[in-house]
């Protein structure tokens, strides 16, 4: 490339790295330096690969259990040896390719690709052997990135910035598991083989290939060291993700980004081997709970050919049609239910209308396991505890375009990044926080309706119809979450600065009561102490905190106030005190100033005390009260306990014509009492639950008369661990202590909301009704004897 042409703007991490010469011509030897390194070490495994081919299918010859089987291997030992070199060269072409794309910003994440089946091939979930060899590809993915996350991110890194700053992640990176899994099955479809032949190749390529890579990315990320490229990268990872941060915490340093960007990127890998095998695991329980046979009207004719695709999609688009206006009545989860429980029904007719012969074809029994599991999947949606009744109605609308799109397109249940399926786990969870309370103007339900009928209206055969559409509701979640956002950050904010006040008022009324609890000191000695001079200790703590000079100067002056009231007996004892006293009516207006005192009880309060102090160095008694006399008068007197002292953030200085604002209360130090919550051990499961919680957790509170509301765990306190909830809104909606929250759940008047994605939690919860389905059929079939 021409370094003339090169943009002005250079990324600075570049320029810190290789300097401001640094050109396109650098980045681009950069990159032959990876693509030279990594190519050749990669085709050298390929080819020890293939040199292990013949003694693999060999061995499976010998064993096979039939002359068939035994032919196919030897069979698929001639082909691999015939085609060998051809694979070879497709395979380098197909890696050299992903490097030109990558450079040029082009080359577009590995994705599994299911060949497209012609449309009288059947209808089935996904076509057996290209599902066979998908999962077995992104099995082995999964099972490499895994493996390989330190190396993999640093390279990732170092690739990004010699690209200039662009995002690489696995799946763009052009020598990642991901990329190079896909580039050998679209070499290997040369091989003329049965599935399980093909089979052997990609466990051989994982065995030789995926399991070699580790030196390969350890010795490109040392030549790239050496080229300057992120020499100080760290290589260590944390063990998981990263909360949300509370408002208000300091940002993390480089390096700790870095570490959880890292552990954001590999997440997924864990997540797709764990998606094959349930999907996996799920296609045999539909087996095997069908038996073998196809479903079938009674009388259904022997010989006759299946119901095809054609079939089924036009019956499903009349349904939708017909049904839009009766569906959008459909005003409960119990109409919805309804409505799944009888689509299945209403689809046969529906075709038998279309054809006369239909009315003798059957169901193959693949497209009844597609029916079947769709059904299955929005029950669970109508039953979802995580899912309000009114937005389970409108998710339930869905279920004829999603069986239009499990026979359309066949990645719907395998593969986790589906548009269709993103888009139904993003109604859901956006539905998650949905209550009639946080939504009044109905902007939310209102936008998930029109994702719904926006399916309903427009999808016929294209599924780009979830893509757009996912992107559009999106952009409107993320618009909403930016106002939200702000919102909770203030709810944040002015709970932590409530609870700061709260703590500095007890901390100050735990120091004014060590100094008076056990003496008998004059009222206006006692006034001064608990009422102006906690103020002032309460804004000292709030403004420099309690290792501050003033905040020890204030605890002194308190000591030799209290001193100074004390009877005096000894000449040096009254000489001590005509010493102090200047100093401490210097201490005394500077604090009674900073709490906004008024200037006349100012002066009114100096002269009750220079004639206190007149009569105790005369020698004069003084009447006194004790601690316990007091704290009953200040009980009585304060007319709010919770008010801020004048000066303290968030408070409204007291009027000229009112008394100081007396917010201490001596008796506890306490401002708030506490909800009333049972007693519970620390080893209770609702206690654990309770703090086994996360930011950002979902909880729906039922009141008293049964009205939902449904809050986020926003901020947890560090001084009281109290635990914050918000709305969808960022509106606060409460806080709660750790046992006042494990009585709610105790009680069920607080349920948790699960975290994990709609369709993931129907796929695990189908699964485990099929499983339950086929241990008990044995059982039942047997009988009582």
């Amino acid at each position: 490339m021409n370094p003339a042409n090169d943009p002005p703007n250079v990324v600075d991490l570049q320029q810190r790295q290789f300097g401001a010469a640094t050109g396109n011509d650098r980045l681009g030897d950069l990159l032959k330096l990876v693509r030279g390194i990594s190519l050749k070490r990669i085709n050298g495994l390929v080819g020890t690969l293939f040199e292990n081919v013949d003694d693999a299918l060999f061995d499976l010859a010998e064993r096979a259990g039939s002359n068939a089987v035994q032919t196919e291997y030897f069979d698929g030992m001639r082909e691999v040896r015939k085609k060998r070199q051809l694979v070879e060269r497709l395979f380098q072409e197909q890696a050299t390719k992903a490097f030109g794309e990558f450079a040029e910003g082009k080359l577009r994440p590995a994705r599994p690709e299911i060949v497209p089946q012609p449309a009288n091939a059947g209808l089935s979930l996904v076509d057996d052997q290209e599902l066979e060899e998908s999962l077995a590809v992104t099995s082995m993915v999964a099972k490499a990135e895994n493996r390989l996350t330190r190396a993999l991110f640093q390279l990732n890194q170092r690739l990004s910035v010699i690209i200039g700053g662009g995002k690489v992640e696995d799946a763009n990176n052009p020598i990642a598991p991901a990329a190079l899994g896909h580039a050998f099955r679209l070499a290997v479809r040369e091989f003329e083989v049965n599935v399980q032949v093909k089979l052997i190749v990609y466990k051989l390529f994982d065995r030789y290939v995926m399991a070699g890579l580790e030196p390969i990315y350890e010795e490109v990320n040392i030549e790239l060291i050496r080229a300057g490229v992120l020499p100080q990268i760290r290589h260590t990872l944390p063990a998981g993700t990263r909360a949300p941060l509370p408002p208000g915490t300091p940002m993390p340093t480089a390096a700790a980004e870095m570490d959880a960007a890292a552990a954001t990127y590999y997440a997924p890998a864990a997540a797709s081997e764990l998606q094959a095998e349930i999907y996996s695991t799920l296609r045999s329980l539909l087996a095997s709970r069908r038996g073998g046979t196809d479903y079938a009207p009674s009388g259904a004719g022997v010989g006759l050919p299946g119901l095809s695709p054609t079939d089924l999609l036009s019956a499903l688009t009349i349904l939708q049609n017909q049904s839009m206006a009766a569906r959008a009545q459909a005003d409960s989860a119990t109409d919805a239910a309804q409505a799944v429980q009888q689509l299945k029904r209403e689809l046969l007719d529906q075709v038998h209308k279309l054809s006369d012969d239909a009315k003798e074809r059957r169901v193959s029994s693949a497209d009844e396991d597609t029916i079947d599991l769709v059904g299955m999947l929005f029950e669970y949606i109508l039953r979802d505890r995580n899912l309000p009744a009114q937005v389970q109605a409108l998710l339930g609308r869905l279920q004829i375009p999603y069986l239009k799109v499990a026979i359309l397109d066949k990645h719907l249940f395998a593969q986790k990044a589906h548009p269709a399926r993103r888009l139904l786990d993003s109604l859901a969870e956006a539905g998650k926080s949905w209550s009639e309370e946080s939504d009044r103007d109905h902007r939310l339900y209102d936008r998930i309706k029109a994702s719904v009928e926006t399916v309903l209206g427009d999808f016929d055969d294209d599924v780009g119809v979830f893509e757009r559409e996912l992107a559009s509701f999106d952009d409107f979640v993320d618009q909403h979450h930016k106002r939200a956002d702000l919102a909770e950050q203030r709810a944040a904010e002015a709970t932590r600065g409530r609870e700061k006040l709260q703590e500095a008022r007890r901390i100050s009324a735990r120091e004014i009561l060590k100094r008076i609890e056990d003496r008998d000191l004059p009222p206006v000695v006692h006034s001064v102490l608990s009422r102006p001079w906690a103020n002032y200790l309460v804004l000292i703590l709030l403004r420099q905190g309690e290792e501050s000079d003033e905040w020890k100067n204030a605890l002194r002056f308190a000591d030799e106030f209290v001193w100074s009231a004390q009877p005096k007996t000894t000449e040096s004892e009254h000489t001590r005190l005509r010493a102090l006293l200047p100093q401490l009516e210097k201490a005394l207006r500077h604090g009674l100033a900073t709490v906004a005192y008024h200037d006349s009880d100012v002066r009114q309060l100096m002269q009750e005390l220079s004639q206190f102090y007149r009569r105790v160095l005369d020698g004069q008694k003084v009447e006194t009260l004790s601690a316990k006399e007091v704290i009953a008068g200040n009980l009585a007197a304060t007319p709010d306990a919770t008010a801020a002292p004048a000066g303290a953030e968030g408070a409204t200085p007291a009027p000229a014509s009112q008394s100081p604002v007396e917010e201490i209360v001596l008796s506890s130090g306490s401002v708030e009492p506490e909800t009333p919550a049972e007693t519970l051990a620390d080893d209770d499961e609702c206690v654990r639950a309770v703090r086994e919680l996360k930011v950002g957790s979902w909880i729906e509170f039922v009141g008293p008369d049964e009205q939902r509301e449904r809050a986020k765990l926003s901020w947890i306190s560090p001084i009281s661990s109290k635990y914050l909830f918000v709305n969808r809104r960022g509106l606060k909606v409460c806080d709660k202590t750790v046992a006042a929250l494990a009585t709610e759940l105790r009680r069920g008047s607080a349920v948790v909301l699960e975290e994990v994605p709609l369709f993931d939690r129907a796929l695990d919860a189908i699964v485990a009704r099929l499983r339950s389905a086929h241990e008990t059929a044995p059982a039942a079939a047997a009988g009582p004897g």
